[in-house]
């Protein structure tokens, strides 16, 4: 993480239980359930895929606090439940479900909240902005929006969090229909931030600065979820997000809304912006190396443990 010349940057990996990972990232006899421990060693954040899935439980969430250092930071990605089963529509009983599943058992831990749309649902003003208004904005709404879940939770529910916070919320798009001015002027009304979604072309790549955050996707340079980033790569990506950082609103990529189109103008950032940064290129063991080389060329990558005590080794060939 760096908080010198504009916003913090916080770059790591999705998930991090990939048996292919033993071995290669998570030095040979390292117990899988010291896995979180060791990726946050070499990263300052981690978004968790296991929320997309299925409900998590609080003491899931809790541990998962107390096996990172002090000042580590994770996204927390939504239920596809809501995304792509509920598709956003009459969602207030599922999202006080997925709030009270522990989300805010991670304390100051807890970053930004991440949808993912599927590829199926196209853009609808009205359906994104209901679902934009049922969101809540701090933990302590989130609290009271938990209170409301149904009976399925009676027995493991979190509602409460230890202090009021800001919440942020980032939207990954996947149909084409998105890529339209009125999409980028809904979301910066309602403060949403759009997914800067790198998926080797098969998906929309805008880079739309929509709020007072940037959340950066990196699913493949060349194949998805396969191929990793070479240095002219990195460099680019590094190129981009410190100009983020800086707070500029425009780093010179693919916009839906180009300077004037619309109503809403990009978010003001005097003090820069916050960066969140993910890869997401697991199969070939890709993400983390990538993850790493990618923070030290920013200079935001967290004190590692030595040799001596299971440094991570060179990325594979």
């Amino acid at each position: 993480m760096s908080t010198t010349r504009g916003g913090a940057v916080r770059i790591g990996i999705s998930g991090w239980r990939y048996a292919p990972w033993r071995g290669s990232f998570y030095p040979p006899g390292l117990p899988q359930r010291r896995e979180l421990e060791h990726a946050a060693t070499a990263m300052s954040s981690i978004e968790i895929n296991g929320s997309f899935y299925a409900l998590q439980r609080p003491e899931s969430y809790r541990a998962w606090a107390a096996q990172t250092p002090p000042g580590f930071v994770f996204s927390v990605k939504g239920g596809r439940f809501i995304t792509h089963m509920k598709k956003l529509a009459d969602v207030d009983t599922p999202l006080a479900n997925f709030f009270a599943s522990g989300v805010l058992a991670l304390g100051d831990k807890l970053g930004p909240v991440l949808w993912q749309l599927p590829p199926v649902l196209g853009f609808d003003a009205d359906r994104l902005a209901r679902f934009f208004d049922a969101l809540p904005r701090t933990t302590a709404a989130a609290a009271e929006l938990a209170t409301r879940h149904d009976e399925r939770l009676d027995d493991r529910a979190w509602t409460t969090t230890d202090a009021d916070r800001p919440l942020r919320h980032a939207l990954e798009v996947r149909h084409a229909s998105f890529v339209t001015p009125a999409f980028v002027d809904l979301l910066r009304r309602h403060g949403i931030g759009l997914v800067v979604a790198d998926t080797a072309g098969r998906w929309p790549f805008l880079e739309d600065v929509t709020a007072d955050f940037v959340y950066v996707r990196l699913h493949g340079d060349t194949e998805l979820y396969v191929s990793g980033y070479d240095d002219a790569a990195l460099d680019t990506w590094a190129a981009r997000i410190r100009g983020w950082r800086a707070g500029e609103p425009f780093v010179g990529g693919p916009v839906a809304a180009p300077p004037g189109s619309v109503a809403v103008d990009p978010p003001p950032a005097p003090d820069g912006r916050d960066v969140y940064v993910y890869f997401d290129n697991d199969v070939k063991v890709r993400a983390p190396f990538d993850a790493m080389a990618l923070a030290d060329r920013l200079g935001v990558a967290p004190v590692r443990p030595d040799a001596h005590s299971g440094e991570p080794g060179p990325a594979p060939a």
